[in-house]
């Protein structure tokens, strides 16, 4: 089952300096992502809200990882105001993910949440070097542990 450590970033150096030195702990490229609201939006037709998709989808996916609705409204504000979130994902038995959380902290992530369930499918919209991931199903039930700056989430 899969484990992902999600960090919140008020400004991209920090975040940066967090994604290569998670990669540096031996992360794939393609477990560790970041999101970004985009600068524009675009528009696919008469009815479209892509603004209002972007924040849905990735609260739909925050809220299927475990996130509570609190911080589930942390994170998309936390977007709105121009910061960025890491995901960075690995198996439950893997120690990597914890070391990631360490990484977020110390690079100076305000919101850092760690996970156990399915992987996070983040919204089509991001910046470029966010891979998209697969379907995974989501376990019942959830328990909460309040760690150092980091939330745990197990499903």
């Amino acid at each position: 089952m899969p484990k992902t450590a999600v960090g919140l970033f008020q400004d991209t150096r920090g975040m940066d300096d967090a994604i290569r030195q998670i990669e540096a702990l031996g992360f794939p490229r393609n477990e560790v992502r970041s999101l970004k609201e985009p600068a524009t939006f675009e528009i696919n037709g008469v009815m479209s809200f892509p603004r209002l998709d972007f924040e849905v989808d990735l609260r739909r996916e925050l809220s299927r990882v475990g996130a509570t609705q609190t911080e589930i409204e942390a994170y998309v504000a936390g977007l709105r105001r121009g910061g960025a979130l890491i995901f960075a994902t690995g198996s439950d038995e893997d120690t990597k993910v914890d070391a990631a959380v360490g990484v977020m902290n110390r690079c100076g992530a305000v919101g850092v949440a760690e996970a156990i369930g399915a992987e996070p499918r983040l919204p089509r919209v991001g910046h470029a070097g966010m891979t998209p991931t697969g379907e995974n199903p989501v376990l019942a039930g959830r328990l909460r542990q309040q760690t150092d700056g980091a939330c745990v989430f197990v499903w």
